[in-house]
């Protein structure tokens, strides 16, 4: 299977069964989703949504959050993995919020980096899911899923990775396709012992076809 084939293949499946893929963070806004962004570096989307709602309470938008001290918003981000740090990028990213972009979350990849506790991934997840731009946001599912079926090869870095990505797949299913490969490496895929027995792609997956016996 040549690696254009390999993609339609996976492209099909998912289309197929999962085609309303779409993140498992909980929001109503996109302020809301780049706090919960925010907060789920190298920490559940499960853990990010049981503590959200505490906070877009008491601060439902850049501008209330803006004039919280950090006593006022730790207790609340504190049950998340490295509080202090997501307290204090918070607290910046609603400030700058208001001083620079007057309360609104900018949409392109260069305003959103200039955030505090926004890199590059969390500025591709905020452009493709809120406005459906072609962005690959790759984390450690997107980069282990990708490399495993032989959709990436000998990527040594997100970066590679994206890019090698973004130009295989289709511009209009980029920003979905994000998902896909998240929600597969959550589920299926998964680090240590991937179930691949259940998995619908092990015809067209690398892994799973130098790795089979008899």
């Amino acid at each position: 299977m040549t690696k254009k084939e390999r993609y339609q293949f996976v492209i099909d499946y998912f289309s197929t069964h999962l085609p309303d893929a779409e993140t498992e963070l909980i929001y109503d806004n996109p302020f809301q989703l780049l706090v919960s962004v925010i907060l789920s570096a190298q920490c559940t989307d499960k853990r990010v949504n049981l503590t959200t709602p505490a906070i877009f309470a008491r601060y439902p938008d850049s501008a209330a959050m803006s004039q919280a001290d950090f006593e006022d918003l730790f207790p609340l981000v504190k049950s998340i993995s490295y509080p202090n740090n997501k307290t204090k990028h918070l607290l910046g990213m609603a400030r700058m919020l208001e001083e620079r972009f007057e309360g609104k979350v900018p949409m392109t990849i260069d305003e959103l980096v200039q955030l505090p506790g926004v890199g590059r991934k969390t500025a591709n997840v905020i452009t493709s899911v809120v406005d459906a731009q072609p962005n690959m946001a790759v984390d450690t599912h997107v980069f282990r899923v990708s490399a495993r079926i032989g959709l990436t090869t000998a990527a040594r870095t997100v970066l590679e990775a994206e890019k090698q990505l973004v130009k295989a797949i289709p511009k209009e299913l980029i920003h979905k396709a994000h998902h896909w490969l998240i929600l597969h490496g959550r589920y299926v895929c998964v680090a240590r012992t991937p179930k691949c027995s259940i998995c619908g792609l092990q015809v067209a997956c690398k892994f799973y076809n130098n790795n089979k016996t008899g």
